[in-house]
């Protein structure tokens, strides 16, 4: 019996897990899954969590419960990866055996990384990337009756890129519908040169960050944070007063992933960008945000993955030249409130661009503009989430490879 072993089951490792049991002869071949909990969070919830539009018990359920028959799972932490003898080693002293391996284990937030951030830790200082920081941060708008709020990415690269755009569009948009908006000031704080990381979602994001009367600071790089004094200190020098802030923390990788010794400064591992195998080890394959990949880290873009990655480890197990099957590609709703949202499409090449999606002229749904039918569909996704991503079946009209049909190209 040879062995493939999974670590993480999260979006990436479930997708991978529900595709490849299918492909594996079962008299051949073990599949196993390790995580650390039972439990399996939709994330593009943390962001209505704060206003008011879903509770937590809406977004989670059991992680085995979408793994397939025929696999093991294993509940528990894993202690490193050791490459060299093809096994994971766990921190209870077990050690699970592989021929190939798949490194699914996400992305986390570490706000220790910037001085001072953990001093006003969930008092004046809030994240909504994980479950608890997205019930605090609830807790505390509640209580707001005006004030500077910042919302701040640290640095890049950070999981679902346009959710700090998001959140500020909300914020802006639930402060209206309350008639408190006079009372707040709203900062959008990024170290990238503008709002978005391409000219033309940048110009199209930062109009309309400048028409709900956002403002926003491009190029800033926080040293760090006098939480005392509620100030955002950058390496330039220049300070951004706040008195509630909403921060991206510096995201990294597994700290196994550090102590395998298989991961960059971020623990992220380095990846083929087309492939998805590791560049170090040949049977070692990964998927979604534990890869280096300058994709998004999104949930369509580990979708997009899953199919050159399922069909690349096949490829490798039969001695087989891999298939350079993943563009980049990134689909993404960018809700901005009073019940609208955009729609992006994009990969490594091509940036995002207007037009219509996902067939030319009929659409229906448009790129890089506001609408009601993008809103009402990002809401949909849960459903598709659960039914369809996660147990690896096929989006209708949604190729893992991106189509230039219906997009313009500005002049």
């Amino acid at each position: 019996m040879r062995h493939l072993v999974i670590c993480g089951a999260g979006t990436g490792g479930t997708v991978a897990a529900n595709l490849l049991r299918k492909r594996l002869d079962r008299s051949e071949w073990s599949l196993t899954v390790i995580d650390r909990d039972d439990e399996h969070y939709y994330q593009p919830g943390f962001l209505f969590i704060p206003f008011g539009f879903l509770k937590r018990e809406q977004i989670v359920k059991p992680r085995s419960k979408f793994l397939p028959r025929g696999v093991e799972f294993v509940l528990a932490e894993i202690d490193r990866i050791d490459a060299a003898a093809n096994a994971v080693r766990l921190r209870d002293g077990r050690t699970i055996p592989y021929d190939y391996l798949i490194v699914a284990t996400g992305t986390e937030i570490q706000p220790a990384e910037t001085p001072g951030m953990l001093d006003g830790w969930r008092d004046t200082i809030f994240d909504f990337y994980t479950p608890d920081g997205a019930e605090a941060l609830a807790a505390k708008l509640k209580g707001l009756y005006g004030g500077t709020i910042v919302v701040h990415i640290n640095e890049t690269p950070i999981k679902c890129p346009v959710a700090p755009l998001e959140f500020a569009f909300f914020c802006d948009d639930c402060l209206r519908r309350h008639g408190k908006r006079d009372r707040f000031n709203i900062v959008y704080v990024t170290p990238l040169p503008g709002a978005f990381t391409k000219p033309v979602a940048s110009a199209v994001l930062g109009h309309m960050l400048e028409e709900k009367n956002i403002a926003i600071v491009p190029d800033f790089n926080a040293e760090r944070i006098d939480a005392a004094a509620r100030v955002l200190i950058g390496f330039d020098g220049r300070e951004i007063a706040y008195d509630i802030l909403v921060t991206v923390p510096t995201n990294m990788g597994s700290e196994m992933i550090e102590r395998s010794g298989l991961g960059n400064e971020f623990r992220f591992l380095p990846t083929d960008p087309r492939t998805l195998r590791s560049k170090a080890h040949e049977n070692i394959f990964a998927i979604g945000d534990a890869t280096d990949l300058s994709s998004s880290k999104a949930g369509s873009v580990v979708h997009f993955q899953a199919e050159t990655l399922a069909g690349n480890v096949l490829r490798a197990i039969e001695g087989r030249p891999l298939e350079p099957g993943f563009d980049g590609h990134a689909n993404c709703f960018v809700e901005t409130g009073r019940g609208r949202a955009f729609l992006i499409d994009f990969n490594y090449e091509t940036e995002p661009l207007p037009g219509k999606f996902p067939f030319p002229v009929i659409g229906p749904l448009p790129l890089l503009k506001p609408s009601r039918l993008n809103h009402w569909s990002k809401l949909a996704f849960r459903w598709i989430y659960w039914h369809l991503l996660l147990p690896g079946r096929r989006i209708p009209f949604v190729p893992a490879r991106m189509k230039m049909a219906g997009k313009k190209r500005p002049a």
